[in-house]
């Protein structure tokens, strides 16, 4: 009988051993948690920090003047009579405190057509879109999905004023009433943070001055070159 206690002796210590080793690895495992997005994604959340400039410019353009001022030459994607486009993107450009780059080298490949057409509401003209990746978007420090998306962010940072927001008839305006009404709508806005650009005829876009985490900021040399006119036309909005 002593050869078969034995047996049951050794098998039961090897048991327990193997029970030991099974529970210590049991209790060092990670506990379960909800699961969370990947790393990269996580990392994307917010617009990201661009690099290698001091800010952006963004430059909202009244699309009504371009379409007038270009008259055969205009984008028909932009102005058909049947589109209604008020204020639209030209383009969130990086700046140094003087001049600013342009047509930097990347890496980047083309614009893909599914990443165009989801800015059509804010750039209603894939040429432009492409064309202000080539020549700004290249020089933020950004990849292709991030600029767009700080792009976007800044434009729905900035509250257009009510009153420009459509416009049935032609009016004439003071660039300077302008510029008060969108502080007025953006009341963290300094006077030296806006700008406006216009011809000898039209009011053609407003420009903001915002920091790379899209904050609004002075910029004195860009309000230096605002519109010097006492008067400017703005043409209605088409297609209503």
């Amino acid at each position: 009988m002593r050869g078969p206690l034995r047996l049951a002796a050794i098998a039961g210590l090897v048991a327990a051993a193997f029970f030991l080793v099974w529970w210590d690895q049991r209790a060092g495992a990670p506990t379960e948690t909800a699961a969370q997005p990947p790393k990269a994604d996580r990392q994307r959340a917010g617009p990201q920090l661009g690099s290698g400039f001091d800010f952006y410019l963004l430059s909202l353009s009244w699309s009504p003047s371009y379409c007038e001022a270009e008259g055969q030459e205009a984008n028909r994607q932009q102005c058909g009579s049947d589109r209604p486009y008020g204020f639209v993107v030209h383009g969130l450009w990086p700046q140094f405190e003087q001049g600013f780059p342009e047509n930097c080298a990347t890496g980047e490949p083309d614009l893909a057509s599914q990443t165009v057409r989801r800015f059509y509401e804010l750039m209603p003209s894939a040429g432009l879109i492409r064309h202000q990746w080539r020549k700004h978007g290249t020089c933020s420090g950004l990849d292709q999905r991030d600029y767009f998306a700080t792009l976007r962010a800044a434009h729905d940072k900035v509250a257009v004023p009510e009153e420009f927001r459509s416009l049935d008839a032609y009016r004439t305006v003071a660039p300077g009433a302008v510029e008060d009404a969108f502080r007025r709508a953006n009341p963290m806005l300094p006077a030296q943070g806006i700008t406006i650009a216009c011809d000898e005829r039209y009011l053609r876009e407003v420009r903001i001055c915002l920091t790379k985490e899209l904050a609004f900021r002075p910029c004195p040399a860009i309000d230096r070159r605002s519109c010097r006119s006492t008067a400017a036309i703005m043409p209605p909005v088409r297609g209503r």
